[in-house]
């Protein structure tokens, strides 16, 4: 599939904190009715804002719940630090997912970058090189684990690699990802978008086979146009607790049908 006919998606980055699950696990459900194709948490220990101290959940073992909870959305993490697991163990926590989602999961996983919990749990933070260097080690052998289990996964599990990183991040992308999800404002991925082509290019892999993915905050007036016009169809919007206030996510939601009509 091509990125000029691929159909527009909508997720939500349901961030997991400052609430109890029971929020959350509303919240998703809510999602999944209201028409998100993803439902996505993330991969940390302690809060990226408000109170660092404030309520928390950890990602996995969720995922795990959310499997069964919701029928019908994909799911996964927006995005899972390398660094907190084993690749042959996370891919075998992939498949599992997979399994009890019913062949839902994306595996989206990135570098790491958040000190506090590496500190506070008692990883090694290393270096953002160091960091790249162990990532760039884990996606063939992620690959290669699913590749032997058994039963195997029900499907090839998508592989998301979320960062921006133009010399590393990107050329991983390339080499090992299904979708590509990066931040910023518009003349930012647009800038990406091209590296990431070149990247392709380099290691022959035609672009189109990459599904390229962004959040986003906002109206999608704003933006979702232009983005749209990069290639880029699948569009992320956080909501953050304890309050889950899912009105941004409906105006994508809208925005998208008329886009897919």
């Amino acid at each position: 599939m091509t990125t000029t006919n691929r159909r527009v998606r909508i997720g939500l980055q349901l961030q997991p904190q400052h609430a109890e699950y029971a929020d959350m696990r509303r919240t998703a459900v809510e999602a999944e009715n209201l028409g998100a194709d993803m439902v996505f948490n993330w991969d940390h220990f302690y809060p990226l804002s408000g109170d660092p101290d404030g309520k928390h959940f950890e990602c996995w073992t969720m995922l795990g719940a959310w499997a069964e909870t919701l029928s019908r959305v994909e799911i996964g993490a927006l995005v899972t630090c390398n660094s907190y697991r084993n690749p042959d163990l996370l891919a075998d926590m992939a498949r599992t997912v997979d399994h009890i989602s019913g062949g839902r999961l994306i595996l989206g996983i990135g570098a790491g970058w958040f000190e506090k919990d590496y500190v506070e749990y008692g990883y090694e933070f290393g270096t953002a090189g160091s960091r790249l260097a162990d990532l760039a080690e884990s996606l063939p052998r992620i690959r290669r684990r699913l590749d032997k289990l058994n039963p195997p996964p029900t499907r090839r599990i998508p592989i998301l690699v979320g960062g921006g990183g133009e010399k590393k991040t990107l050329r991983l992308t390339a080499e090992h990802a299904d979708i590509w999800h990066g931040f910023g404002d518009v003349d930012t991925a647009g800038r990406k978008v091209e590296i990431l082509d070149r990247h392709c290019a380099d290691v022959g892999r035609d672009p189109a086979d990459i599904e390229r993915s962004v959040g986003v905050s906002g109206s999608p007036a704003a933006s979702g146009d232009q983005l749209l016009d990069l290639g880029i169809t699948t569009f992320t919007v956080p909501a953050s607790g304890p309050e889950y206030d899912l009105t941004t996510l409906r105006e994508w939601l809208a925005w998208r049908d008329e886009k897919n009509r």
